[in-house]
């Protein structure tokens, strides 16, 4: 599996110099962060409703597009697939392999800035 998502990191990588008006992944490089965390969620999203569903094979889909686009933020945060498997590899020896760490355990501060993730973040709302 490792080896796919390297593979993959790679490839986007290579993306970063590549024309936008024939890669999808340099467009999505290009786009800046609020959209490929917006492009992201979706999938997430998209893999959570076929997961309720019960719908396997839309789920391994979706799932692949997660992440394809886990990987594009990987490279627009400049990490490298390495570092995520150092931080799960320090998080196996604390907890083993098949926990998540508490949230007040990983993180100097466990409360995150809210950010919008659409293009209307200067528009008033009603």
């Amino acid at each position: 599996m490792t080896d796919s998502l390297d593979r993959l990191y790679q490839q986007v990588l290579s993306a970063k110099d590549a024309d936008p008006a024939v890669s999808r992944t340099a467009r999505l490089l290009r786009s800046g962060r609020g959209k490929m965390a917006k492009k992201m969620a979706e999938e997430a999203v998209e893999v959570v409703i076929d997961a309720m569903n019960g719908d396997r094979e839309a789920v391994m889909r979706e799932s692949a597009d997660l992440l394809y686009n886990l990987v594009v933020l990987w490279v627009a945060s400049d990490l490298r697939p390495a570092d995520v498997w150092n931080e799960m590899k320090r998080r196996e020896d604390m907890m083993g392999i098949a926990e998540k760490l508490p949230k007040n355990q990983g993180e100097a501060s466990s409360r995150r800035k809210v950010v919008l993730l659409d293009a209307r973040r200067g528009r008033k709302r009603r």
